[in-house]
């Protein structure tokens, strides 16, 4: 392909210059031409050059990139990034493209975006039942499972076929696994699988009051059993690991989970009760006050 051809022209519509949908295996063409350097974002140069060759191919005859000004590029990029920048990083991630490039409905599906998960103790809840075989990752046979569970609980199983399914498994793999091991991490899976919020985050330097206290232990303790134990207990883990760790397997929250528990579960129960959890949040909010303190 000559430099001056347009990657998205090919997937136009010739007559309405409209973008076709898009297969999951076409999808990931998108993102790899765009992604050059395979830093997971579509960023800099990369997003400029993406922005410039959107635009460029609406024409149907082949002009280049150069097509579009300096100008009309920052006022495109700003609109852009206002519309799609979910997280206002300043780059456009997988989940973020996916979601201005029209796509295979059943496809698009699996991304969740209009049902992201009520708390990080449903996601642990998920992650126990799909890592069959406790290994700690979720491998490609237990993805398959968990996408194929996903569309049938859409009612649209039916519209899949086995080899549509691992066209879907193998681009999500590729979309998610991070590190390129073949399998999903604790970490890579929450990207899959995004929460509304990690209610830690909330948790701020400011004076924990006794309302504050009742209202995460409440978030966590789901069953209304006074403690927060199992799955309820790692989905805290796994919010509190989040404050400090972008990247985490199951070792990493199970070493975390020792570490906590060794300096805070004082009955030695296995389980956080109120007061437990009361001094973990006061050493949070402290920690959260110096890290204010020391970027004033």
């Amino acid at each position: 392909m000559s430099k001056c051809q347009n990657f998205l022209r090919q997937f136009r519509d010739a007559e309405s210059q409209q973008l076709k949908k898009l297969t999951a295996n076409q999808f990931m063409e998108v993102w790899n031409n765009y992604d050059s350097d395979g830093n997971g974002y579509i960023e800099g140069t990369e997003l400029d050059g993406f922005l410039r060759e959107f635009v460029a191919s609406v024409n149907s005859v082949d002009v280049g990139p150069e097509a579009v000004s300096d100008s009309m590029l920052a006022e495109l990029k700003e609109c852009f990034m206002e519309a799609y920048d979910d997280n206002q990083d300043g780059k456009i991630d997988i989940r973020e493209l996916a979601q201005l490039l029209p796509m295979e409905q059943n496809f698009l599906l699996l991304f969740r975006f209009d049902n992201p998960l009520d708390s990080s103790v449903e996601f642990m809840k998920i992650w126990r039942e799909y890592d069959k075989d406790n290994s700690g990752y979720i491998e490609a046979d237990e993805l398959k499972s968990f996408l194929r569970d996903l569309l049938r609980e859409a009612k649209k199983i039916n519209e899949v076929s086995e080899d549509k399914l691992i066209e879907y498994t193998d681009t999500i793999l590729q979309v998610f696994d991070a590190n390129k091991d073949g399998k999903l991490q604790l970490s890579e899976m929450a990207k899959l699988l995004p929460v509304k919020e990690n209610f830690l985050c909330r948790q701020g330097a400011s004076k924990l009051t006794k309302e504050d206290i009742e209202r995460v232990f409440a978030l966590y303790d789901r069953d209304n059993n006074g403690t927060i134990e199992n799955e309820e207990l790692g989905g805290f883990l796994k919010d509190l690991l989040e404050l400090a760790k972008k990247d985490y397997d199951a070792q990493d929250l199970s070493d975390f989970r020792e570490s906590i528990m060794r300096g805070c579960d004082f009955n030695q129960d296995g389980k956080i009760n109120k007061k437990e959890l009361t001094m973990i949040l006061l050493a949070l909010a402290k920690a959260n006050e110096e890290e204010e303190a020391m970027g004033m």
